[in-house]
């Protein structure tokens, strides 16, 4: 098998599915400037805000939202699957694919139906539990199956046979040395650099009840000489922040530069969602996870094994009030010894080389 000459990376809808694909796109390109890269992203998909920046060729095709349950009526009934099939088939055939990688998202279902029709080689990138519909879809149609973290194989019955190859993240997260650019990051958000950081985010669309304890436990961190930089999330209504703190708190409806947030930080609060999970393990920063409760636990199935690792801390969404911040954060934040020992063991759980070890696994499933 020679190198690969043209991909489709199929992902979209969300964060989690576009930026491992982005990050994915990045090492390909790394390696040969002359591959071709095509992505697959529906009209609406967060992809459009996020893949053309990069300098990639996006290609928009139909998508639907599927059934929760997976079953192969669900591809034999509807005739719109097969027209989305088709759109996905025709820019297989036209930069000539050898591989399909889908990272999940409804856009990447007729990329894996096209590429089946077709015997082309497919890959599934997956980082949840239970995997995505999308992506158990897919399932069907090949064992190229990788996966982001250890316990999914074991938690997950259909990802018995997985290959954990870790998460791609962008180079700007994993080349991250957070003490080297801790100063210059905290200058960046006016934060003073002689005090300790709670840095704060819920993800892209922000998290209301984690910025509403923050906000109430505003007064008493800053008594305590508690620096906040908080990402309130673009999509929600902002929460006032008492103005006469004597020191600084900084709030952002939305950051585009993580690595700087996870640079200022001393601790971060935020969800429980796979790329967090990776991206703060990754880089060793202690993190208390407050898990979306509105879903089917898969946030709290993430976080859980870097807590048992022993880097970082659990809270449910109905406990974070305003006092357990106060009780929690703050002695813990001023503990350094205790703060470096949990970055450790996050850093020891997390790894930065999921888009090489994708990059090796792809080949490997054209090579098959």
């Amino acid at each position: 098998m020679g190198p690969l000459r043209s991909v489709v990376l199929a992902g979209g809808g969300t964060g989690g599915h576009v930026y491992p694909l982005l990050a994915f796109a990045d090492c390909l390109r790394r390696h040969d400037p002359g591959v071709r890269i095509t992505c697959l992203g529906t009209p609406r998909g967060m992809e459009n805000e996020l893949i053309p920046p990069h300098g990639y060729d996006l290609r928009q095709i139909p998508a639907y939202q599927l059934p929760r349950s997976v079953n192969m009526n669900l591809v034999r009934t509807p005739g719109r699957m097969w027209t989305a099939a088709r759109a996905a088939g025709k820019v297989i055939d036209e930069v000539s694919a050898d591989v399909v990688v889908g990272f999940g998202g409804y856009v990447s279902v007729p990329a894996y139906l096209a590429a089946w029709r077709r015997e082309l080689p497919m890959v599934i990138h997956e980082v949840n539990v239970p995997a995505g519909v999308a992506n158990r879809l897919g399932m069907k149609f090949t064992k190229n199956v990788a996966v982001g973290f250890p316990h999914q194989p074991v938690q997950a019955e259909a990802l018995r046979d997985a290959t954990v190859v870790g998460v791609p993240l962008r180079r700007s997260i994993a080349g991250l040395d957070r003490y080297a650019l801790r100063n210059a990051a905290r200058a960046h958000f006016g934060l003073r650099p002689d005090l300790p950081v709670l840095f704060v985010a819920g993800g892209s669309s922000g998290a209301r009840s984690i910025n509403l304890a923050v906000s109430g436990a505003a007064k008493e961190l800053a008594r305590n000489g508690v620096q906040v930089l908080h990402v309130m999330g673009a999509r929600n209504e902002p929460v006032p922040i008492p103005s006469d703190l004597p020191v600084p708190y900084v709030t952002l409806p939305y950051l585009s530069e993580m690595e700087l947030g996870y640079a200022a930080a001393d601790l971060m609060l935020g969800r429980g969602g796979a790329m967090t999970c990776a991206e703060v393990a990754a880089i060793g920063l202690p993190t208390i996870y407050v898990p979306y409760p509105h879903s089917n636990q898969e946030q709290k199935r993430n976080a859980l094994p870097v807590v048992e690792a022993g880097g970082g801390l659990l809270v449910d969404d109905t406990e974070l009030t305003p006092a357990w911040l106060e009780r929690t954060v703050i002695p813990l934040i001023r503990d350094p010894q205790r703060l470096y020992a949990m970055g450790a063991a996050a850093a020891a759980y997390g790894r930065r080389d999921g888009d090489e070890a994708l990059r090796s696994f792809v080949i490997q499933a054209v090579a098959r």
